[in-house]
């Protein structure tokens, strides 16, 4: 970077605009490559730019006069006869911002001392330093964006030390594995965000050590709150709070810690994302909720009804900003629920296009991204979903969550009534019920998760109304009146298995399909299954 830098310096770009918050850190890194003989041969003063002081020297401290002017600042600028750089803050509200109609004598007085930054004798390079971007299009052709990233690890790991350097009192109680995950955490924070985050972690308990890890995580969370766009999920659930998938917690579980130091003497990439699709109400949405606490990273749920805004290019940048905050904050998952929703309106000349910029922004987010973003996207209507996004490369795999079988049903009513029968008094009949789980399971063939789940609450309603433990009576009776989803909605069922028989991998383990498969009659719904056969 400080290569790519000296290099536009030395060729003589006149403006070079730089996006960050980091004023200082931009300002150090910019005086450490202009004064290095070795990079830009010639060694330059630094003057500062603001709108409240005007120009000062860097080195001296000293202000010169009648410079808070921009106008005159820029005069300044021209007539210098020394080599030169001139970092100027905030100068963007001089280019117009939001309903600020732009400062027109300014713009012209930038362009009026381009020639003399491009051919003078004196060698002098204008440097914009704002935190945000705007840039007038009669200047587009002569200034220069630079990306200034955010802090590497390197440097969060030699602030890290500094500051447990500086307060021998803190007690540090971290191995070398924790302190890089404990860095690697603040990865997307700002040098001073992660700097306040440390300084947390120490004053709140005397010591350090990677219970603090939350504490970073929730420097993040403000991060994600200020965008408007993303919501940060917190979840406490694990893979065993999902009944069955066992195919799919295997592929994801495997993929844990793929961003780690140990994945790379492996040469393992990053994982991109996994596309969950199927029969509503199975778990899918869990799923996503419960990679979050497996894999200790922060869940960014994105909803694409956010993203779009009345104003022109808004809806655009909206997406752009959702995706560059999903990155600062990453390694982190980000959950697009519902998917084929947000893309309603692909094809559609009702929004002038804006559906389908802001999935072609997406599409080619997926396809080139570098950071350790993990996208996991669920879907109802595969039929609404267009085939560039489930084309191999956007996604690692693409897995479809049926209806449950007779094993995964036990599973999720054991799971059901461990979560609510706590008090022996109202479990004391039903523990009584030999084979309770498997017998459920057998009357509750077609039931979906959330409608197993549905059963045990209303069953509990029932008991709780007549001031009495809970019946087998009470669980048979509520699974008698619930007419399931794959009744009502057969067809679309059965529709949603031809697609997902050649595009997709089933959620459930093989094993268990085979062996559900010689339980169930041939000609009824719950037989057919979708999904490839595959194990991970």
């Amino acid at each position: 970077m400080a290569y790519q830098l000296s290099n536009l310096i030395r060729a003589r770009f006149p403006m070079i605009y730089i996006t960050t918050f980091e004023e200082d850190r931009v300002t150090r890194y910019i005086r450490k490559v202009v004064t290095d003989t070795k990079q830009v041969k010639f060694e330059r003063e630094v003057y500062i730019w603001t709108q409240t002081d005007g120009l000062r020297n860097d080195k001296t401290g000293k202000i010169i006069a009648d410079t808070v002017c921009p106008c005159k600042m820029l005069e300044f600028i021209r007539k210098h006869d020394k080599d030169s750089v001139f970092i100027i803050y905030d100068f963007h509200t001089n280019f117009g911002v939001k309903n600020r109609t732009p400062d027109y004598n300014v713009i012209r007085k930038v362009r009026d001392i381009i020639p003399d930054l491009k051919l003078g004798t004196i060698r002098k390079t204008v440097f914009f330093v704002s935190p945000e971007l705007i840039i007038p299009e009669s200047l587009q052709k002569e200034i220069t964006i630079f990306d200034f990233p955010l802090p590497t690890l390197d440097e969060i790991k030699t602030k890290f030390d500094s500051m447990v350097n500086q307060n021998s009192n803190v007690q540090l109680d971290l191995g070398e594995e924790a302190k890089d995950k404990l860095c690697k955490a603040a990865l997307g924070l700002t040098l001073q965000e992660a700097e306040s985050a440390f300084a947390l972690a120490m004053v709140n308990d005397g010591k350090i050590d990677i219970s603090d890890l939350s504490i970073i995580l929730e420097e993040k969370v403000q991060i994600i709150k200020k965008t408007g766009i993303l919501e940060f999920i917190r979840s406490d659930y694990t893979m065993k709070d999902i009944g069955g998938l066992d195919n799919l917690k295997k592929w994801l579980l495997k993929r844990n810690n793929s961003w780690s130091e140990q994945a790379k003497k492996y040469c393992i990439p990053a994982p991109k994302g996994v596309l969950v699709t199927g029969v509503p109400g199975c778990g899918k949405s869990l799923t996503a909720k419960a990679m979050s606490t497996i894999w200790q990273l922060p869940l960014l749920k994105l909803d694409f009804g956010k993203v779009f805004s009345g104003l022109v290019g808004s809806s655009e940048e909206n997406m752009r900003r959702a995706l560059a905050t999903a990155e600062a904050v990453a390694p982190s998952i980000l959950w697009i629920d519902e998917i084929e929703k947000g893309l309603s309106g692909l094809g559609s000349n009702g929004d002038s296009g804006v559906s389908s910029r802001i999935f072609g922004e997406f599409l080619t987010w997926m396809q080139e991204k570098e950071a350790p973003v993990f996208v996991i996207a669920t879907a109802n209507n595969i039929s609404n979903l267009p085939p560039e996004l489930l084309r191999k490369g956007r996604f690692d795999e693409i897995f479809f969550v049926d209806l449950p079988t007779l094993d995964e049903r036990k599973e999720i009513f054991k799971l059901h009534l461990a979560k609510r029968l706590k008090d022996k008094s109202v479990a004391a009949e039903i523990s009584l019920v030999k084979n309770l789980c498997t017998e459920l399971a057998k009357r509750t063939e077609g039931f979906i998760g959330s409608e197993i789940e549905q059963v045990v609450v209303s069953s509990l309603c029932d008991a709780f109304f007549e001031n009495r433990p809970l019946k087998f009576e009470d669980l048979e009776r509520n699974i008698a009146n619930t007419v399931p989803l794959s009744t009502t909605q057969r067809e679309q069922i059965l529709a949603l298995r031809a697609w997902a028989n050649v595009r997709a991998v089933s959620a459930t383990k093989t094993a268990d399909l085979k062996k559900y498969s010689k339980e169930v009659g041939e000609n009824d719904i719950t037989s057919a299954r979708g999904g490839r056969t595959l194990d991970f």
